[in-house]
């Protein structure tokens, strides 16, 4: 039996990023695993992150047993090992030595979309807290180990034209596109991180992707401030976009 794919999807929040597990979920010969650096990165920071308590008490505290899960075992023995990631959780300290032994892509999309749909569910907002700085860092390490540009996908592209955009995905990838990626049962996954009661509602009920958004209207001034900070960031992968 040959290797599996393992793919590393580098996201921040308020992204499709739930949406795109659930498209790699519904393949027959895929398996998810949801932010498995989640509670390592709580532990790590002390951030008072709703569910907090829950997801300390579900996954590794400790960086390398979640690396060890993520090299680890795929479960059902599948073709496939989709990991999503949050760049954020990846902190300075956290040693970047597995990511050689998985695929990498990279998902984008405008600040200004991010952060209007974040502070809808957070009080508080820093740059930190998007991920757009440390996704241009990952971004960066993985040209590095892999000599070219790892496959950047904008989620704007993906709603708009979800088979193109992931069968541009998967052909990047080595692996073969299913239509079974395009839809999947609503409701919520035993692989849903226990967070999923505050965060994945609108992936509950879905059973596709959704159109895209209407473009945002202004945005409050300290959020503005933000998405001018992160915009250089998101500029930069978005040359890069498949």
């Amino acid at each position: 039996m040959s290797d599996p794919v393992r793919i590393a999807m580098w996201s921040g929040p308020r992204n499709i990023s739930t949406a795109m597990m659930r498209a790699f979920e519904n393949r027959e010969d895929a398996a998810v695993i949801d932010e498995p650096f989640y509670a390592a990165y709580l532990a790590a920071t002390g951030l008072p992150h709703p569910m907090r308590a829950e997801v300390m008490a579900t996954q590794p505290l400790d960086f390398n047993d979640a690396v060890r899960l993520v090299l680890g075992p795929v479960p059902g023995d599948r073709a496939i090992f989709y990991q999503k990631h949050m760049t954020h959780h990846m902190l300075p300290q956290f040693d970047r030595g597995w990511m050689a032994h998985t695929s990498h892509a990279f998902l984008i999309r405008a600040p200004e979309l991010v952060l209007r749909s974040y502070a809808q569910r957070r009080e508080s907002v820093t740059l930190d807290d998007i991920g757009f700085r440390q996704q241009a860092e990952l971004f960066d390490e993985t040209c590095q180990l892999l000599g070219h540009a790892p496959p950047v996908v904008d989620a704007m592209y993906i709603l708009a034209n979800p088979e193109a955009a992931l069968k541009k995905l998967c052909g990047a990838l080595g692996i073969g596109f299913s239509p079974r990626m395009l839809n999947w049962p609503a409701g919520p996954r035993a692989t849903d991180g226990v967070w999923a009661p505050a965060w994945y509602a609108s992936v509950h009920r879905s059973t596709g992707f959704t159109a895209p958004p209407e473009p945002p209207g202004a945005l409050e001034p300290s959020l503005q401030r933000l998405a001018v900070q992160a915009r250089p960031y998101y500029d930069r992968l978005s040359t890069h976009r498949i």
